[in-house]
This record gives structure tokens, sequence and C-alpha cells, in this order.
């Protein structure tokens, strides 16, 4: 598994002790300093099932700045969405776990963080 961690986010240091904690091993990659490129994050969305602004951070000053709470949600705005957090990593919401089987999660809560320990533990 890799986390897409923050050391300054306190949901990433609860992902990680929870990890920890059920001796699932894991990488981490400081997203910010190591961005994904474009089409890195595309396949990440895929994995997540996600579209970029379900996964976008859009209280960031960046986020502020570039006015995204304005822009269009829909299937033609999508590689703006992306070029614009690749450009801006703060922007992608953390932590991001990217399973060994295969898919991804968003690590935000103790529910998918559980799922994601369930998931590692089943390979």
């Amino acid at each position: 598994m890799e986390i897409w961690n923050n050391p300054a986010c306190s949901k990433c240091a609860t992902a990680r002790a929870t990890l920890d904690e059920a001796r699932v091993p894991y990488r981490l990659r400081a997203y910010l300093e190591d961005p994904p490129g474009v089409a890195e994050f595309m396949e990440v969305l895929a994995r997540l099932g996600a579209r970029p602004w379900e996964v976008c951070r859009i209280h960031e000053p960046a986020a502020q700045e570039l006015g995204l709470a304005d822009w269009p949600r829909d299937e033609t705005s999508e590689s703006r969405w992306v070029e614009a957090m690749v450009a801006h990593p703060e922007l992608i919401q953390r932590p991001i776990l990217l399973l060994d089987d295969g898919g991804a999660l968003v690590g935000r809560s103790a529910e998918v963080l559980r799922a994601a320990v369930d998931r590692s533990v089943e390979d």
C-alpha cells in the first residue's frame, strides 16, 4: 500500500497509526514534494472511482485564488480540474491510500481506514 502523505496533516497521522497498529505495511509518498503527473492522477481517480472535484480541497488558498468553487463540474471540465490539482498538489484530498489490490480510498474516516486494513489483510 502507498499513502499519499502530508506529515503536517492529522488525518494522515491517524491513517499511519491505524495501519501501524494493524501491522499493515505501507510506503509513504510525500505528494507535496513528489506530486503526481496528469496521467498518474487520472489513474488514481479511476482507482478511487471519483471525479477530481470530489477529492479537491476546495477551501485551500490556491483553490480560492483559482476560483475553483465556481468551476463547472462536468465531464468537459475534468481535465481543467486535474491540471489545476497536479499544478497545486495541496488541493488533493489526503490521505489517499493506494491499495495493493488495485483499489484506492481516501482515508479520512475510521470506517474507511478499517476497510483499508481489512482489504490488506485479505491479500
